[in-house]
């Protein structure tokens, strides 16, 4: 195995041995604190630019499948992992997770002490670093390179990942379970959302996609909805020629504070067709309602983020991955925090008093809860059903 360093911006040097691509690659360096679900977080487009750190000591046990993906191909810049399983097991295993990372060329560091390296970004926040493969001459020069890395403030990363041209999307959850096995899935039972007119798909929705995840999409035709699916900066103005039923937002990664052409697009759709965000969705909702955005210190990443929805004073436990969120303090009288994080207390959630628009900084699509937040599905279907 060969030698393999993360060199931090602030000149801290983790190393460890390369267990993916043999490359150099950079990225803001964030951690995530999910126990599993490692493949879906390297295909969440909302990591592009980003490097992960996974706190869970273990990972890579269960390998990887064409399946469980959220996107098309690999987003973020590099993994870091305390240790990578050398066995495989699961049946539905295809290849290994070093195999799946060397595939689509994304280096990725183990042996490194990642309960150091998340007590330092705690302390420190989340910053740019390098990833180095192989024999390094001169840390000094790495230093120097790293510390010179732009800032994720004022990067337009939504452009980045965001589909080129319109497509449609029909497959719902009942499409990816069926492909995954021939058992019986039971959580499918469970899911009190499913449409009973899943079939006649009565709603049609337009998404924009600023780094869209499947199931968000699997879900949203699960509940009934047509969906089209159109590019970040897809213009308003042909989305309301259309007349869809309800527009939505999508995650995606970057400051939205420099995504003027979506927030403007938002400003013209507000109160002519219904609106639901999701993350940087629900922050560029929040910056077309009036408020502003600023950086967190390390972000939330991880699917144990506890979350009150503040109308039940029900707890959720859900997944987030987000560096940005909603200032409070900015948004005018007509607009409502609906959800807090129960951590510390950032928005989780928003509604417009009297518009038909809500959001939500987390992934109800997600089951860390399991279904603790697909009740946010619902709320959408019936604003399209009284708009």
């Amino acid at each position: 195995m060969r030698p393999a360093h993360l060199i931090l911006a602030d000149g801290n040097i983790f190393s460890g041995t390369s267990f993916g691509f043999e490359g150099t690659r950079s990225g803001e360096v964030v951690f995530n604190t999910s126990l599993s679900g490692y493949q879906e977080i390297l295909t969440d487009p909302s990591y592009q630019g980003q490097i992960v750190v996974m706190t869970y000591p273990e990972i890579g046990n269960y390998g990887a499948n064409p399946i469980d993906t959220e996107s098309a191909k690999i987003y973020l810049s590099g993994f870091v992992v305390k240790e990578n399983s050398p066995i495989v097991s699961n049946f539905r295993a295809k290849s290994s997770l070093s195999a799946f990372l060397k595939k689509n060329k994304i280096p990725a560091v183990e042996g490194i002490d990642t309960r150091a390296l998340v007590r330092h970004i705690r302390d420190a926040g989340a910053q740019q670093a390098l990833i180095v493969v192989g024999k390094v001459n001169s840390f000094e020069k790495l230093k120097k390179k790293a510390s010179a890395l732009p800032s994720m403030e004022g990067q337009d990363l939504a452009k980045v990942v965001s589909c080129k041209r319109p497509y449609g999307w029909s497959k719902g959850v009942s499409w990816i379970e069926d492909r995954r096995s021939k058992i019986e899935y039971e959580g499918s039972k469970h899911n009190n959302h499913r449409s009973s007119t899943f079939h006649l798909r009565p709603f049609t929705v337009i998404a924009y996609d600023f780094g869209i995840k499947q199931n968000i999409l699997r879900m949203l035709a699960d509940s009934g909805c047509k969906v089209k699916v159109v590019p970040g900066d897809y213009p308003a103005e042909k989305i309301l020629a259309e007349n869809p039923d309800g527009v939505f937002l999508s995650n995606g990664p970057g400051d939205p504070a420099v995504c003027a052409y979506a927030v403007e697009n938002v400003k013209k759709i507000l109160g002519k067709k219904p609106l639901f965000g999701i993350c940087l969705g629900h922050q560029i909702m929040g910056l077309a309602l009036g408020g502003k955005t600023f950086k967190l210190k390390f972000g939330h990443h991880g699917g144990n983020q506890p979350v009150m929805d503040l109308s039940t004073q029900k707890v959720e436990i859900t997944a987030q991955n987000h560096g940005f969120a909603v200032d409070p303090e900015s948004l005018p009288p007509g607009v409502e925090v609906t959800h807090i994080n129960l951590n510390d207390k950032t928005v989780e959630g928003l509604r417009h008093r009297k518009l038909p628009a809500f959001s939500v900084q987390y992934h109800p699509e997600a089951s860390p809860g399991p279904h603790d937040s697909h009740y946010l599905f619902g709320r959408f279907i019936e604003m399209m059903k009284q708009s």
